[in-house]
């Protein structure tokens, strides 16, 4: 027997602000610094480890947040939360800001390679 379809979510846009910095204030949170810092530290600044170790840590941290909105507690919830603040990105600057924000705390920072791998003599 199939369950019946999930409801699906909306959020105006002074609510995904409200939500958004929820997630971003959470991932400030002791427990939470420490628990990424552990997984980033596992992970050695490897992409392959991070999507391993890292992500699923900050979506448990996400889910923490998102599901007292009404998100499941699944990686589905993460997602549709996700595809939520996407859409508002274009619409609203401070939810654009709050987006790159916490892209900064999940990812990384990458060192770029220079183009053709070497510098040029001058």
């Amino acid at each position: 027997m199939a369950s019946a379809p999930a409801p699906q979510l909306t959020l105006t846009v002074e609510q995904a602000r409200v939500v958004l910095s929820e997630v971003i204030q959470a991932f400030s949170v002791p427990e939470n610094v420490a628990r990424m810092e552990e997984a980033r530290e596992s992970a050695c600044n490897d992409m392959g480890k991070m999507l391993q170790l890292v992500l699923p840590v900050a979506t448990q941290i996400q889910q923490e947040v998102i599901k007292a909105y009404g998100f499941n507690n699944e990686g589905e919830g993460v997602l549709k939360f996700a595809r939520l603040v996407k859409m508002y990105e274009t619409q609203d600057p401070e939810i654009a800001a709050m987006s790159a924000k916490l892209k900064s705390l999940l990812l990384p920072p990458l060192s770029t390679p220079p183009i053709g791998g070497a510098i040029p003599a001058s």
